[in-house]
């Protein structure tokens, strides 16, 4: 079972000529509503991967909130563990350019109110996966990762978005998840030796005795553990909408892991799910099925 404990949103998208600069108005060409939130994108994901699902989060009483859970509850995810709360559904407002780049907002709403006390909902044991990202309280998050320790569970920490505090328990989950730009940061937190990234991720694997993935773009993935340094390329592909490729990523991953892939093989899949999620406008709404990501990775062999 993988349990993903995180936020659940509402995306409001626009697409936009061009990304605007400060204070500039540009203008746009479509509007659309999607379900987001990166809890509830990577936890699509993986239930799309093949592995079974549960979501613990909240959402508010509103009319937000039965359109944010649309597509997991088509997906089967167990939403046992999603609570109704008196704040707003949390919302995501997104721009997205013609060259797929996107810059995006977020407000919180209920996914704040996802507390240290809720994880109870989680009902955790040994060899679960538990997925966890940085858009409810990051108490919430490090709780998430001592209890998921002392019940036998392997964690997987997407570092997004960056939270400067989050680097104190950056080195509790057994998989940290995070891009280029997240990991630089994180770096000059933990204060990481080496010259170059790839020399810090294994400084930091070595120090933590953890592993750490950094996706690249287009430029593929790189993972280090304390034994190891990996490195998957990219499939080569036109971006329509870039919004929803690492909560892609890191739902396929989980599953990987879950399903018992060796590393290597995890990332490979849980790359070619997130190029395929770059081929389609919105986040949960472009997150490819197991069938079709399996048939790209037969096509690249």
């Amino acid at each position: 079972m993988i349990i993903v404990v995180g936020s659940i949103n509402l995306d409001l998208i626009a697409n936009v000529d061009r990304l605007p600069s400060p204070g500039e108005t540009v203008g746009g060409s479509s509007f659309v509503t999607a379900p987001g939130g990166k809890g509830a994108n990577q936890a699509l994901a993986a239930a799309r991967a093949g592995a079974p699902v549960r979501m613990v989060g909240a959402v508010g009483k509103d009319s937000f909130a039965a359109e944010a859970l649309a597509l997991l509850r088509d997906g089967k995810v167990d939403l046992s563990g999603v609570a109704e709360t008196f704040a707003s559904t949390g919302t995501a407002l997104i721009m997205v350019g013609k060259d797929g780049e996107n810059i995006i907002a977020v407000v919180p709403g209920a996914n704040a109110s996802v507390l240290p006390g809720d994880l109870s909902k989680t009902f955790l044991k040994k060899g679960d996966v538990v997925l966890l990202q940085h858009e409810i309280p990051l108490a919430t998050v490090d709780a998430a990762l001592d209890q998921a320790r002392a019940a036998g569970a392997i964690t997987v920490l997407n570092t997004a978005p960056f939270q400067g505090d989050a680097a104190a328990f950056l080195g509790k989950a057994d998989y940290a998840v995070a891009n280029e730009t997240e990991f630089d940061l994180y770096g000059e937190a933990l204060s990481l030796n080496g010259r170059d990234r790839a020399a810090r991720m294994r400084d930091y694997a070595g120090k933590t005795g953890r592993t750490i993935v950094v996706t690249l773009g287009g430029d593929g993935v790189m993972a280090a553990t304390p034994s190891d340094f990996l490195t998957v390329p990219a499939m080569k592909i036109t971006p329509v909408d870039t919004v929803g490729a690492g909560d892609t990523f890191c739902g396929y991953f989980a599953a990987g892991l879950s399903s018992g892939l060796a590393l290597d093989k995890a990332l490979a899949r849980a790359g070619a799910a997130g190029s395929l999620a770059c081929l389609k406008p919105g986040a949960q709404p472009a997150i490819p099925l197991a069938k079709d990501v399996d048939q790209a990775l037969q096509e690249t062999r």
